[in-house]
């Protein structure tokens, strides 16, 4: 219990640290990642409104029959994809990468993989 807590307040510094350096734009929204142990989500955000552009998560029905466990890997390369395909639709190319104070690496770099294989650059 003790360890979950700690790492809980270590990753908000992280976060807090990342947030200040990034914000999201009309020009460059910011695409926001979360995870969890059992899903994977990600906005695109413009923060001088404060609106969610495009989202996607593996809790959405959309993705639900796509992937077979939502908690790995692959699921986060889906939901990089989709969160691309949304951004490309709504004519946005280019985007500022929030971590959300997670370590780029695993889910969270494969989701920034896929979705740069997609189209978006940052």
């Amino acid at each position: 219990m003790k360890i979950s807590k700690e790492r809980r307040v270590a990753r908000k510094k992280r976060q807090s640290r990342v947030r200040k350096k990034v914000t999201g734009s009309v020009e460059r929204p910011r695409l926001c990642v979360f995870r969890s142990t059992k899903h994977i989500y990600a906005q695109i955000i413009e923060d001088e409104t404060g609106k969610t552009l495009a989202t996607a998560s593996t809790v959405a029905k959309a993705t639900g029959d796509s992937v077979k466990y939502s908690g790995n890997v692959e699921a986060a390369k889906v939901i990089g994809k989709k969160i691309a395909e949304q951004a490309l639709a709504k004519d946005i190319k280019q985007v500022v990468f929030d971590r959300n104070g997670f370590l780029y690496h695993g889910r969270v770099k494969a989701l920034a993989d896929a979705a740069r294989e997609a189209g978006l650059t940052f």
